[in-house]
């Protein structure tokens, strides 16, 4: 609705202040949509694309730098095409790789940035190259993006400090500085926007993820699982904190192979995660599906922990009996295949539970606009959450929900409750003091309307 309502600039000038993203993702889906249109299929394509170009990235960052690892393993470039597979089937990644927000150009991009890092830091040339440069041009890109990919910026410079590159660091720091005052004045309004929001807005803060321990544990069980939850909770407890388990025994294990990269991948899925729950405690953001971009350096290190099962295998003690003729029928390479492919099923388990069952879908806007389009009385819902509505059935002029004490008159309206727990609205107590009652229900997936008539019932 943003780049088809507004201008190019206008994006800037119009809806950036008042909204809580930079820019940049806007200004490229206003060039895509007027070159392939706004059909759900042109909309949700770029998101597909960047994380398809993020695998490629990851690919090469394996591939062409495995000198710079220091990895111990057998004669093998499988590292690069395992990194390739558990990130392109990670079922988080495919999860938000449909939709139409920010998060798969902004992986993309640190992915590239970590690319040319790393190819800066193996090129063993004392001057600056064109590497130094495009990573900080991507650091910008990613900033302008997605503004919680400062934790990633500042990992990187944290990182050169630490292998003691100072002037290298403080030059990227003064590049980014020098990118950052061109987008403080916009930052700044939108930063007291936000702070305005979390008093207007009763639970608003709960929606941008206060640090707790529950939003601590969804890390690493969506980082594994993807974005699904269903009933029995135990089962599901069960199921995903078992595989997580799974996931995390088959990296720790990976450690005893030392490798300069599992520790740089490490460090960068770790530190930006840390410094994000440290920004959370002021201005709340610890919501897993902000830091998808770890899952770049998740899928790295899972790729070298199974790649180094072959060569754990090929210097284990000599074993006896049952399992000794396992040893000797099966390479070790093999069985490092054997488990790489056991945790890509995983993978691809997880993702088929949420492609093919709808349940675990996002709300069904469409079926709901389809079944509004028959209804007569007017609609009333949390405006600032009616843009599905109005991409769908541009026709229907829904009202503020908000104001819905003093717009009444109506025999018949209907509500639509979509947020309005987050907003603090108690609409049913309003409605029934102005002698509505609740006539009946209707629901699709994810989302649910009521009618409401004046008079007894």
């Amino acid at each position: 609705m943003t780049v088809k309502t507004f201008g190019f600039f206008e994006i800037v000038t119009k809806f950036s202040p008042h909204d809580f993203h930079p820019p940049l993702y806007y200004l490229f889906m206003d060039l895509w949509t007027n070159i392939f249109g706004y059909s759900e299929i042109a909309l949700r394509m770029p998101s597909v694309l960047f994380s398809m170009g993020t695998g490629l990235i990851i690919y090469l960052i394996l591939n062409k730098n495995s000198g710079f690892f220091g990895r111990k393993l057998s004669q093998n470039d499988s590292v690069g095409y395992w990194s390739v597979a558990f990130f392109l089937f990670n079922p988080l990644i495919i999860y938000y790789s449909q939709e139409a927000r920010m998060y798969s150009m902004t992986t993309f991009f640190i992915a590239i940035s970590f690319y040319y890092l790393i190819n800066f830091l193996t090129s063993n040339v004392k001057r600056l190259t064109s590497n130094f440069w495009l990573m900080n041009l991507f650091l910008i890109l990613s900033f302008f993006t997605f503004y919680a990919s400062i934790f990633y910026i500042a990992t990187v410079w944290l990182y050169l400090v630490l292998k003691k590159q100072y002037h290298l660091a403080f030059l990227s720091f003064g590049i980014w500085i020098l990118a950052f005052l061109a987008i403080v004045p916009l930052l700044l309004v939108q930063y007291a926007g936000s702070r305005e929001v979390l008093v207007l807005v009763t639970n608003w803060s709960l929606v941008l993820g206060k640090v707790t321990l529950k939003n601590l544990l969804l890390f690493p069980i969506k980082f594994t699982s993807g974005r699904i939850s269903f009933y029995p909770k135990m089962l599901y407890y069960a199921l995903a904190g078992g595989w997580m388990g799974f996931i995390a025994l088959i990296i720790i294990t990976g450690f005893r192979i030392k490798s300069g990269m599992t520790k740089m991948a490490l460090f960068f899925l770790i530190i930006p995660l840390i410094l994000g729950v440290l920004f959370s405690f002021n201005s709340p953001l610890l919501q897993y599906f902000r830091f998808q971009y770890l899952l770049v350096f998740l899928s790295i290190l899972l790729a070298l922990a199974v790649c180094s099962f072959d060569t754990l295998f090929a210097h284990a003690v000599t074993l006896k009996g049952p399992t000794a003729l396992i040893r000797k029928k099966v390479s070790s390479l093999t069985r490092a295949r054997i488990i790489g492919i056991f945790v890509l099923m995983g993978f691809v388990g997880w993702s088929f539970l949420y492609l093919f069952f709808p349940q675990f879908h996002r709300e069904d806007w469409k079926s709901l606009a389809d079944v509004l389009k028959n209804e007569k009385a007017p609609i009333y819902m949390i405006l600032s959450s009616s843009d599905p509505l109005k991409y769908y059935t541009p026709e229907i002029q829904a009202r503020s929900l908000k104001n819905i004490s003093i717009q009444g008159g109506d025999n018949t309206i209907v509500i639509i409750p979509y947020t309005a727990d987050i907003h603090g609205i108690d609409y049913k107590q309003t409605l029934e003091t102005n002698g509505y009652f609740h006539e009946d229900s209707f629901s699709v997936r994810g989302l649910s309307y009521e009618k409401w008539t004046l008079g007894e019932s």
